[in-house]
């Protein structure tokens, strides 16, 4: 009985989590990543950092490595201070990116 009661509660919990969501993704890109990346086709920015375009083409299937590199601190990069939902707003954006 308990298994399936927290059974049903983790799936409750699963539903409730909102899915990763692109648009709001490039606007966090244009927010906090302009400034060193090209973020969107078709964007002017700085070359400091590479576009996104290629970062995208770069990405394991999974994405979570990005989804790690975009949480660790490390230069030249400064420490972006995103909640979770925004760093797979994010990672959900410049995953469709990828060719």
């Amino acid at each position: 009985m308990h298994r399936l009661v927290l059974g049903l509660v983790l799936v409750l919990l699963g539903g409730a989590a909102q899915a990763a969501d692109p648009e709001r993704g490039l606007q966090l890109a244009r927010t906090w990543c302009a400034q060193c990346h090209i973020v969107a086709p078709g964007d002017a920015g700085s070359d400091a950092g590479p576009p996104f375009s290629v970062v995208a083409g770069s990405l394991e299937p999974d994405g979570e490595s990005l989804r790690q590199w975009l949480l660790a601190p490390h230069e030249p990069m400064p420490f972006l201070d995103l909640a979770d939902p925004e760093v797979d707003d994010l990672r959900a954006y410049i995953q469709s990116l990828a060719p």
